[in-house]
């Protein structure tokens, strides 16, 4: 069972250092997560992510996100060249095969759901 006070104030919640972001584009990006929760058979992770301005590549052909952000904005470019801006309080699904790139406009943090397979 998900033990659901891991997701009360998730704008404060503490996270791992900041390192560079690998598919980084422009910008040289930091990004920092914290993993709140996984299930037993490690298909599914639900965390916390958070990046500085840029943009990067992003690639959800071996797993599907639900992704909720929570403080920031972004620019999304799906791979058919459709664009989306969201900011905090929108949410957004990467099902399994989406690949596009991500602007990161205002320093971002989202909560993540992951699911793999």
């Amino acid at each position: 069972m998900i033990d659901l006070s891991a997701f009360q104030a998730l704008a404060n919640v503490p996270l791992g250092p900041f390192g560079a972001k690998p598919t980084s584009i422009e910008g040289n990006q930091q990004e920092a997560s914290r993993v709140l929760w996984t299930s037993a058979d490690e298909r599914i992770s639900i965390g916390i992510w958070e990046c500085t301005p840029g943009r990067f590549t992003a690639d959800r052909t071996k797993a599907s996100e639900f992704c909720h952000l929570i403080s920031g904005r972004i620019e999304m470019t799906h791979a058919d060249g459709r664009k989306v801006q969201l900011g905090a309080g929108d949410a957004i699904n990467l099902p399994l095969g989406w690949t596009g790139e991500w602007r990161v406009l205002e320093q971002v943090r989202k909560l993540y759901v992951i699911t793999r397979g």
